[in-house]
Formats: C-alpha cells, structure tokens, sequence
C-alpha cells in the first residue's frame, strides 16, 4: 500500500489540540445526558445518530470503499466507537467526568505496546521516552484528581481504561491496514455497519420513551447530539486522518491532552488545581513532543 504523505510538526500538533479540546469536552457532554438516560441509551443514542450523519458519504462514495474489508471495518467499529461508547458512561455513573477523562490517557502505553506485540512494530527509544514521561504526568493527575469526588467508586474507572485498551486497537489497524484509504471513508463505513446495532439498542432500551417521558428528554438528546457530531463524528475523521499521516502512538496521545481539557472544565467548576496538576501537564505535553518521532 502506498503511505499518505505526513504532516508537519506544527501541523500535527494543531490537530492533536483539536482533538484534545473536542473529545476532552465529551465527557461533560456525557455526564449532562446521564442526567436522564440511563448509560445504554446514551451509547446507542451516540453511535446511531453519528451513523445517520456519514449515511450521504456512504452513498457518495459507496465505490470507493472496499468493502472486502468488512471484517477490519467492524473491527474499528467495536473497538474506536461502539464498545468505548457504553463504556465510558458506564464509568461516569461513579466516578467524575474529569476522572473519566483522565483515566483515558492509559491508551498510549497500549498502543505501543500492542503494535509491537500484534503489528510487529520496532521499538523506538525517543517514542518509549515520550510515552513514560506522558504516563508519568497522567499518574500525576490521577493522584491529585482522585479527591476530586469523595464520593466516587474508582474501580468504575476500569470501564474508562478498558476503553483506551480498545481504541489502541483500533489505531493500530488504521495504521497497518488502511493507509490507501481516505479517513472520511474508514469512518463512514465502520459507523455505517456499526448504525443498525445502535438502532437494536435504542429500541431495547426504550430511549425514544425517555425522551418522551422527560422533562429535560429533548435537552439531554441535544447533548448526546452535540456529542454525536463533534466528538464522534468529526473528531473519529479528524484521528484517522491524524494516524495515518503521523504514526498510531502519536495519535493516540492525545489520550494524554485530553486530561489538561477535562480539569480545565473542573477548574471552571470550582475544583481546586494545584502544583500537581502542572506539574503533570508539563510532563504530558513533553511526552506528546518525543512521541511524534521522526
């Protein structure tokens, strides 16, 4: 297959900010919804309504997907959308929407890690060095995040780990298997096969009667619909793109920005950022920068 060109460094960090800002504001977005849904009903919500808006592009573009490829798409459909989709509300049933975020930053060190042990890939000292100095920062936040919410349960955050394990896999297969593949194309078809699942699990479910049934019904589904088009739809375009014109550990430390955005919004909550929060920001933001590679 031939390779896409790369981007530039300050390309590629301009991307990575992007994403970071959108996917670390999507766990606000998924605590609001929670307010009335129930976590299923907020997962297939997200996944059909994002379905519905790649439906032109399939239909434009049906030719240029290869859809001998359906295994890998289905692949990238369970693990970078459908799975993590229930996950992380699950998780944020107890545990707080900064945590969820923060405790996501874990998908670098197994998208690393699962490259060389699944994708046969090299093992590079500067990317090693990047991905421990930005596990060192995330481990920072957790330690000072973890008082945020007396309250929580913080094995619920194995839910949002499960998640970043299941995204490195997702990067990695976008990676080694479709580099000849435009990013708008790799998602539409994967949400596209992933629609009629999310359709079965509405219906199961019985999220139309909850939006009917409630008060704040319609609120709740314009949340998850922001959280369909931004940070799923746009942002799942954005990140395949980003994978393939950069490598998968890049990409997939944005894992560790996001937690910069998710205390971000805690900051303006009212919650309390102190030496450990820049502390570990600065240790994130440099493991971004020796990760990129060459």
């Amino acid at each position: 297959m031939s390779q896409p060109p790369r981007v530039s460094n300050p390309k590629a960090f301009l991307i990575l900010a992007l994403l970071a800002l959108t996917w670390g504001t999507s766990f606000i977005l998924i605590k609001k919804a929670l307010l009335v849904f129930n976590p299923y009903q907020v997962a297939g919500l997200r996944v059909f309504i994002a379905s519905l808006a790649f439906i032109p592009i399939i239909l434009i573009n049906w030719k240029k997907i290869n859809w001998k490829r359906w295994p890998l798409f289905i692949a990238v459909g369970f693990c970078g959308t459908m799975i993590p989709s229930f996950l992380f509300p699950l998780a944020q049933t107890n545990i707080s929407s900064s945590m969820a975020g923060i405790l996501n930053a874990i998908a670098p060190i197994f998208t690393l890690l699962i490259g060389i042990l699944f994708f046969k890939k090299a093992f590079e000292l500067r990317k090693g060095m990047g991905i421990a100095l930005g596990f060192i920062g995330a481990a920072l936040l957790i330690s000072a995040g973890s008082s945020m919410d007396i309250d929580q349960n913080s094995w619920y955050g194995i839910y949002a780990v499960l998640a970043g394990v299941l995204y490195s896999f997702s990067s990695n297969i976008i990676e080694n298997y479709f580099s000849d593949m435009s990013a708008l194309n790799i998602s539409a078809a994967s949400f596209g096969i992933m629609g009629p699942i999310a359709l079965i699990v509405l219906l199961v479910f019985q999220a139309p009667q909850t939006i009917i049934d409630s008060d704040k019904g319609l609120l709740s589904l314009g949340y998850v619909t922001i959280l369909a088009l931004f940070s799923t739809v746009m942002a799942s375009v954005v990140f395949f793109y980003l994978i393939q014109r950069t490598s998968a550990v890049f990409s997939s430390t944005v894992a560790y920005v996001i937690p910069i955005v998710a205390l971000m919004w805690g900051a303006i909550d009212g919650e309390l950022i102190t030496l450990h929060h820049f502390i570990g920001m600065g240790l994130i933001l440099a493991g971004v920068y020796f990760s990129r590679g060459g």
